[in-house]
């Protein structure tokens, strides 16, 4: 049994993360469930959203997101069915959840997909330390110290986690990547021949700083043949629009599918990952598995500097002097991107997803064996 707030659609990363979770186990034998918001299905429970004012409701959906209310009933009756439950996300429906499965006895597991930053970049004080540490308290007090076993999806957030007084046991597994994703090269289409493409995946907020990318094309020596496409969707995309009159050519935002996604991506030149704060980034790894250079924001409160292999694809935060730099770097360098392309995309088969099922089936049923539950 999964539980998540949102399971339909392909419009956030925890969703599609969710949803190739659930493929994956039942690919390998077992049957999977799910309990969240949206349309009946067959191996759903659906649950409603949570009642909340309209202006509440609006930013929350800007950012690609439904929050479930607490349908006790409803889990009650999912949970009863389940031999373990995956918790997804910390807020109300896996609050209560976590709770019956306790009072049921049935084994329980829970990842971590909720950055503090996620929170406090939208209010304006990402880089507090004292916000982000109480929200890592409050989730460790009120939801993930009912667990023994939690999904980290990257060795920065275990490490977090660790900092933060969190007790229960780690499992750092990549939330993987689709076979789909593979080294790949296509022509870009006829109006974008003569341009340099550099793409950037990602929520459209505050602490995934699309504006430094924008800022850095400005500085480039390339910028009059730069072409910025921004696949993803958020609450700053007509500021975006709005500061992207100012390039010689108007960056394209998009919203696509993954079949879409990878042929933008096929014709790319060049991926950018601006993020301050990132839990793992696993579009980042999506692009270098098709063989697109990154260049990543060295942030310490990111998970996705780790993929580097090397300086060249990495810039001090928040600078978009340096982040040109580098840019101009690799097009100056075109036998050496292509080289590298290779080695990244080599790279990325390390993030097979059928690899990493393998690995939270083991946490499951290390779960299931806890010696807890027969104590219970």
């Amino acid at each position: 049994m999964i539980v998540l707030d949102q399971y339909d659609g392909e419009n956030n990363g925890t969703t599609m993360t969710a949803r190739r979770l659930a493929e994956g186990l039942r690919n390998v034998g077992y049957e999977v469930k799910i309990v969240s918001t949206g349309k009946e299905a067959p191996d759903k429970f659906v649950v409603p959203p949570l009642t909340m004012p309209s202006f509440m409701r609006n930013i929350i959906s800007a950012q690609g997101m439904i929050i479930a209310g607490s349908d006790k009933e409803t889990l009650r009756k999912a949970i009863k069915w389940a031999n373990l439950v995956h918790f997804v996300m910390p807020f109300f429906l896996s609050n209560a959840g976590v709770k019956i499965a306790r009072e049921l006895g049935v084994p329980h597991t829970a990842a971590f997909h909720v950055q503090p930053q996620n929170i406090t970049y939208s209010i304006g004080m990402g880089t507090a330390k004292l916000p982000n540490a109480f929200l890592y308290n409050l989730m460790r007090d009120h939801f993930f110290k009912y667990f023994r076993r939690i999904h980290c999806p990257s060795r920065f957030i275990a490490h977090q986690l660790e900092e933060h007084g969190y007790t229960a046991q780690r499992y750092v597994i990549s939330n993987g990547v689709d076979p789909h994703f593979r080294y790949i090269k296509a022509e870009k289409p006829t109006e974008l021949q003569d341009r340099l493409v550099i793409l950037m995946i990602g929520r459209l907020s505050k602490e995934k700083r699309q504006d430094l990318l924008m800022e850095a094309a400005k500085l480039s020596r390339y910028a009059n043949r730069i072409q910025l496409i921004f696949a993803g969707k958020g609450p700053l995309k007509k500021q975006y629009q709005k500061q992207g009159t100012a390039l010689p050519h108007q960056p394209i935002f998009t919203f696509c599918t993954q079949e879409e996604l990878i042929t933008i991506i096929s014709y790319a030149d060049l991926y950018v990952h601006t993020a301050d704060a990132e839990i793992e980034a696993i579009a980042c790894i999506e692009a270098f598995s098709c063989g697109l250079v990154p260049v990543i924001a060295n942030s310490d409160q990111s998970a996705t500097p780790q993929f580097a292999l090397d300086d060249r694809s990495l810039f001090e935060a928040g600078n978009a002097r340096a982040l040109a730099e580098k840019i101009d770097y690799w097009f100056d360098h075109p036998e050496e991107r292509k080289a590298q392309e290779i080695r990244y995309a080599e790279y990325g088969k390390e993030f097979n997803h059928a690899r990493c099922v393998a690995q939270m089936v083991r946490m499951f049923e290390e779960e299931m064996a806890d010696p807890f539950y027969g104590s219970r």
